[in-house]
C-alpha cells in the first residue's frame, strides 16, 4: 500500500500538532512519545519488528549484484547543529568497518557549513536532502509543497544530491515528482510507532511511476527500526532487536535499510533522556561484519536507485494517479 497523506482530518490534526508542539516542553512530548510506543509495541507485536508479509519478493526478482544475500544501505539523518558536529566521527565509525552510508540534512536548520558535505563527499559518503525545516508541516497543503519544491531541487543541485528524505517519514509520494530527485526514502516496511504508520510492506527497492509524466524514481523502505524509537523511546540497552530483524532481512533477501541520528548518539560512552551510546551502533557494525562478512552488498541509496532504474534489479513499478 503506497502512502498518501491527503486524507483532511489527518492534516487538520497534523497542522494543529506543529502548531502546538513548540510551546510543549521537550520532557512532556518525550513521555507521551514513551508511552504511546510502549502501548503500540504491545498492540503491534504481530507486525513489529518483523511483519512476515513483507518478506514476499517483486514479481520476476533476481536477486542482488555479485550473488549477494542481501543489501546493505546505512543511512543518517542530521536534525541539529549537535548532529552536524558529530557527522565527522560518526563517518569514521562507518569507514572503520570498511562501510559507506548517506548523510541527509535539513536545508534551513542546520549551520550552512559546506566543508562538512564536501568532507563526507570526499570520504565517499552520499549527501541527502531531509526537507526544508524538520516540522512534519511539508505536506500540510499541495499549495505549501509546490512552493517549497524550487528551493529544494535548488538546493539539490547545489549538493548534487538523488535522494529526498521527508522530515518525520511524513509522505505523499504522488507529489515528489516534483522534486529532481532519483530515490525518495520516506516510507517503512513496518513501524506503527510513526506519526502517520502506514507501511508499504515490502523490504524491497520499488519504482514510483506517476502517470503522464518521466519523472520515475525508486522508493527505498526503511527496513531496520530507527534508533530514536529503539533507544530513547523504549529505552533499549542492546541491539537484540536489530539483529533479530537483519537475520529476516538477510533470509529472505531483502534490502537492509537503517535511519540513524548522530544527534542522539554520544560517543563518550554516556545515554542520557534523548542520547545513547554510539558504541550500540558499532555493535551492529562488528555483527554485520562478524555474522555476514562476504554475504552482503554495501550500497549508497543512490546505488540502489541506479540498479534498480537501469533494469540491473528486477524491481516492482506503482503506478500513481
Amino acid at each position: 500500500m503506497v502512502p498518501s497523506h491527503t486524507d483532511m482530518l489527518h492534516n487538520i490534526l497534523l497542522y494543529q500538532y506543529y502548531l502546538l508542539k513548540p510551546f510543549i516542553p521537550r520532557s512532556v512530548q518525550l513521555y507521551i512519545r514513551t508511552r504511546r510506543a510502549i502501548y503500540k509495541r504491545n498492540r503491534y507485536s504481530n507486525i513489529w519488528p518483523i511483519d512476515k508479509t513483507a518478506g514476499t519478493k517483486p514479481p520476476f526478482w533476481r536477486g542482488w549484484p555479485y550473488n549477494k544475500k542481501f543489501a546493505l544501505v546505512l543511512t543518517h539523518d542530521v536534525e541539529t547543529k549537535k548532529g552536524v558536529q558529530r557527522c565527522s566521527k560518526l563517518a569514521e565509525l562507518d569507514s572503520k568497518y570498511g562501510l559507506v552510508s548517506s548523510f541527509n540534512f535539513v536545508i534551513e536548520e542546520f549551520p550552512k557549513d559546506l566543508k562538512i558535505i564536501s568532507d563526507l563527499k570526499k570520504g565517499g559518503f552520499e549527501i541527502g536532502i531531509h526537507g526544508l525545516k524538520h516540522d512534519g508541516r511539508l505536506y500540510l497543503s499541495k499549495k505549501k509543497f509546490k512552493k517549497a519544491t524550487d528551493k529544494i531541487n535548488q538546493y539539490i543541485k547545489n549538493w548534487d544530491a538523488k535522494g529526498f528524505r521527508s522530515p518525520s517519514v511524513l509522505v505523499n509520494l504522488s507529489w515528489l515528482h516534483a522534486l529532481d530527485i532519483d530515490y525518495d526514502s520516506s516510507t517503512f516496511d513496518t513501524d506503527p510507532f510513526e506519526p502517520y504508520s502506514q507501511p508499504v510492506n515490502t523490504i524491497f527497492p520499488f519504482i514510483v511511476r506517476a502517470n503522464g509524466t518521466n519523472r520515475d524514481f525508486v522508493e527505498l523502505p526503511y527496513t531496520l527500526p530507527q534508533d530514536f524509537t529503539l533507544f530513547i523511546l523504549l529505552k533499549e540497552k542492546t541491539i537484540e532487536i536489530w539483529k533479530r530483524k537483519l537475520d529476516w532481512i538477510a533470509e529472505n533477501g531483502g534490502m537492509a535499510l537503517l535511519i540513524t541520528h548522530p544527534d542522539y548518539m554520544n560517543f563518550n560512552g554516556k545515554s542520557g533522556s534523548e542520547e545513547y551510546p554510539a558504541s550500540l551502533y558499532e555493535d551492529f557494525l562488528k555483527y554485520i561484519k562478524g555474522e555476514y562478512n562476504g554475504a552482503y552488498i554495501n550500497l549508497l541509496p543512490k546505488e540502489v536507485a541506479h540498479l534498480c532504474l537501469d533494469g540491473t534489479i528486477q524491481c516492482k513499478v506503482v503506478d500513481l494517479q
